[in-house]
């Protein structure tokens, strides 16, 4: 038992955002020892019961006080939400198709942690149906050299929930219930009757999937708007933690728009509710409903030290689930509006330098060429602050609102070029699978200020070292000090210098010329390629 212990230790020093698509078993063992442990102490310590006197009769039943009558009428209770929502939530059963054969040394072909019971049933795995690393089988040697014969069987992969949005048997739930899986199988209630289920689509990037099973009658959940959504609105998480059917748990909306970069490995086009309802170990793909029963979110991850619930919970909005959903059903895909242009948040620096309010825009450091915003007129260093009027407080919710439309959509973005505002009107196009312009994350400890920068020319060598694509110019960084304005701004040996306040930099001369010719500007907008992706920074002189 002492690898078991570290082997969860080990579980639950990793990172502290999980999926909850998996339904773990380990409570039965507990309560086992637990019970065992209690009578054991009953038989040592307990004092020893006299016997009642011969005769003396049956005891009497103490008084009890007694109330039989239901709530009266107008006492508030959940009650009427959890019996409106619960029958449209099933569970999401799903395995894995696996080839039996080869041993791993005394083992018999099966990962060794597998042996250990304990492990078994927290991964409710049947003791019939062990999974084997893919990597780790080798065909076994039967006595007379022949290969031991193979075998296919199906083990269990994991236990989820989700969602009943049509009469006619289509669910939501996350894709991550049923990534990998070779056979879905969805149960309704405590019906015994298992539905096959047909994939119709899964997207990663929102960790939404759509499933269609035959049946019909079934009852559909009603959809709300999640745009509505207020921390400290009440809500109610339906799912089967642990496979407890179609199990009901309170709270609040904690959040809403979480985007942070920890809920974005979840779905790196997340835009989460956050909520203290407990959501746990199967809950994934269930339903949060509001006080109306109405949907605003499918549950998808909890943040956790122990892998149990701790109160943060994330659920993808209704709204965005609704869009994937109906894309998928009728396209077979999700299609997402497209601009064609790299983006970056921006610092205090560069918003004074660009005359843009605090905390609104996003700036845009690259365009694609044929682009629908290179035809639209969209340049580099455009601040975007808005999309048809509503504002944009920042790259990651510019991505998003874009991604949420149609291509062929019409928008309009409203701009600060050169410190005036300026209307722009862009027809999007389709979102390749792929970006060829890379999401750039601001640096904090990266990028450039020409004081205390030595460059030279951009050679063939130089694009070989440090990995620079033909088509990037400029000056090569070779060297930088320590506490120059660069370094603090996080510019190093090996990045390229490609514009100086929007001036192209052709090689090392140019850099040279233009930071003397600036020498008495108290800030300086530098272009500069590295880690795979173009940046802007602002190089200010120290008071």
């Amino acid at each position: 038992m002492k690898s078991i212990a570290s082997l969860l230790r080990s579980l639950n020093s990793r990172t502290p955002i999980a999926r909850i698509g998996f339904a773990a078993a380990i409570l039965t063992p507990v309560f086992c020892l637990s019970v065992n442990a209690l009578e054991s102490t009953q038989d040592k310590t307990a004092p020893e019961t006299k016997p009642a006197p011969p005769g003396s009769g049956t005891r009497a039943l103490p008084e009890l006080k007694v109330d039989n009558a239901p709530l009266a009428a107008g006492t508030p209770t959940y009650a009427p939400i959890v019996e409106k929502v619960s029958p449209s939530v099933v569970t999401i059963d799903t395995s894995q198709r696996i080839v039996r054969g080869g041993d791993i040394p005394g083992h018999g072909g099966r990962n060794p942690f597998l042996d250990d019971p304990t492990l078994r049933r927290f991964f409710g795995i049947p003791e019939d149906s062990v999974p084997q690393t893919p990597r780790a089988p080798q065909p076994r040697r039967e006595p007379n050299g022949s290969e031991g014969r193979k075998r296919e069987q199906s083990a269990p992969l994991g236990l989820g929930s989700g969602v009943v949005v049509s009469a006619d048997g289509y669910i939501l739930t996350n894709n991550h219930v049923i990534e990998g899986a070779d056979k879905i199988e969805v149960g309704i209630g405590n019906s015994p009757r298992k539905y096959v289920a047909q994939k119709i689509g899964g997207d990663p990037r929102t960790d939404i999937a759509v499933l269609k099973i035959e049946a019909k009658g079934l009852t559909p959940i009603t959809f709300a708007d999640s745009e509505h959504l207020r921390p400290g609105d009440i809500v109610i998480a339906v799912g089967n933690p642990f496979g407890l059917t179609r199990s009901a748990t309170m709270g609040v909306v904690s959040a809403v728009g979480r985007r942070d970069r920890q809920v974005s490995q979840v779905a790196d086009l997340g835009d989460f509710i956050q909520t203290d309802a407990a959501i746990n170990m199967g809950n994934s793909g269930g339903a949060l409903v509001d006080y109306q029963g109405r949907l605003v979110g499918i549950n998808t991850a909890i943040f956790s030290r122990s892998g149990g619930n701790q109160g943060i919970g994330f659920s993808v909005p209704s709204n965005t689930a609704r869009s994937v959903m109906e894309s998928l059903i009728k396209h077979g895909r999700v299609l997402r509006g497209f601009l064609g242009i790299g983006l970056q948040d921006l610092t205090e620096s560069l918003e004074k330098k660009l005359n843009v309010d605090a905390g609104v825009g996003s700036l845009i450091i690259e365009v694609q060429p044929n682009s629908p915003a290179e035809k639209s007129g969209l340049r580099t260093y455009d601040v975007v602050t808005a999309v048809n009027g509503k504002k944009v407080e920042g790259t990651q919710e510019l991505r998003l609102r874009i991604a949420g439309m149609l291509p062929g959509s019409k928008v309009t973005l409203q701009v600060v070029r050169d410190r005036k505002p300026l209307d722009l009107a862009v027809q999007l196009g389709e979102k390749p699978e792929k970006e060829s312009i890379a999401k750039v994350e601001p640096q904090e400890e990266d990028p450039d200020v020409l004081d205390g920068v030595t460059v030279a020319d951009l050679d063939e060598a130089a694009r070989r070292k440090f990995n620079i694509p033909e088509q990037i110019n400029g000056a090569l960084v070779s060297a930088v000090e320590g506490d120059s304005i660069a370094a603090s701004e996080g510019i190093r040996p090996g990045d390229v210098i490609q514009e100086v306040e929007r001036r192209p930099v052709r090689n090392a001369e140019d850099a040279v010329k233009m930071s003397e010719e600036l020498k008495k500007e108290k800030q300086v907008i530098v272009r500069v390629y590295g880690r795979g992706g173009s940046r802007v920074v602002t190089l200010e002189s120290k008071p």
